[in-house]
């Protein structure tokens, strides 16, 4: 729908009486809406928000995580106060009030455009934020390495290969060949670019944890210092394992980061001529 003068005074009006949370996520209340959305009677309106509550959860979503009922007190014309409900509606709340409203409303129309669009921004957003936030963890995984294979050197590891297939035994139970073939990946990939977010963590956490025992225990010796890998690894596994969590060899891969990371760079060149 094009974006007609009518259509941005809508919006303005949408964006006036939207709120903003302690946690800073943003929420309208109910009787806002419905004068927003040209409903006379907040009881005609709120049948509309039951509907929408029942979509909610046909849906399968918690409707209670997106419409919460509520209660304050206002004053009436002697001078006494009353009860009177309303509602904390998210944005997906707003966006079901919308498509369960009247049709013949031209304002419903017009919620119906603004909260799908606007829904569909925050769902980019917040699939982008994740984005971010792997890579940057994949960045930090990478310093960790740095940092570990400095500490093994010092205690006298010179077969790195062998010391960082001991953190893999440890952490995995089973050597990074067999990880791989696990998860279905190419011999030749990084496991680490295919790695989430949970499983960066495990690794980002062992290797920082088994660099700081080489150097607060002053390990010396290959051998040690193999050992103590493995048995770093070991202990953040046990420790998955305790809290319940996914073990890393169940983690599925994910996109590739150095395949993101290019499609970014590529986006950045000016088109072709």
């Amino acid at each position: 729908m094009e974006k007609t003068p009518i259509y941005g005074d809508f919006a303005k009006q949408v964006e006036e009486k939207r709120r903003t949370g302690k946690a800073g996520g943003h929420y309208w209340m109910a009787r806002d809406l419905q004068e927003i959305l040209g409903y006379q009677s907040f009881e005609s309106f709120e049948r509309v928000i039951l509907k929408a509550r029942m979509a909610c959860e046909s849906a399968g979503v918690e409707p209670d995580d997106q419409f919460r009922q509520t209660t304050e007190k206002v004053l009436i014309g002697s001078g006494a106060e009353r009860n009177r409900g309303d509602w904390f509606l998210t944005r997906y709340a707003c966006y079901l009030i919308a498509m369960n409203g009247e049709p013949a409303k031209p304002q419903v129309g017009f919620a119906q455009t603004y909260f799908a669009i606007q829904t569909r921004k925050q769902e980019i957003v917040e699939r982008l934020s994740g984005v971010e936030k792997r890579i940057e963890q994949r960045h930090r995984v990478t310093q960790t390495v740095k940092a570990l294979n400095s500490a093994a050197k010092t205690a006298g590891v010179q077969k790195y290969a062998l010391f960082h297939d001991a953190g893999y035994r440890g952490l995995y139970e089973m050597g990074l060949a067999d990880i791989k073939r696990r998860k279905g990946l190419p011999e030749k990939e990084d496991l680490l670019d295919r790695a989430g977010r949970a499983e960066l963590a495990a690794i980002e956490f062992k290797n920082t944890q088994t660099e700081q025992k080489i150097i607060r225990e002053k390990i010396v010796g290959e051998s040690h210092a193999i050992r103590t890998h493995r048995g770093v690894a070991a202990e953040v596994r046990r420790t998955i394992q305790t809290l319940g969590g996914i073990l890393p060899e169940d983690l599925p891969p994910e996109e590739s980061i150095k395949k993101i990371e290019a499609a970014r760079k590529r986006k950045k060149l000016p088109p072709a001529i």
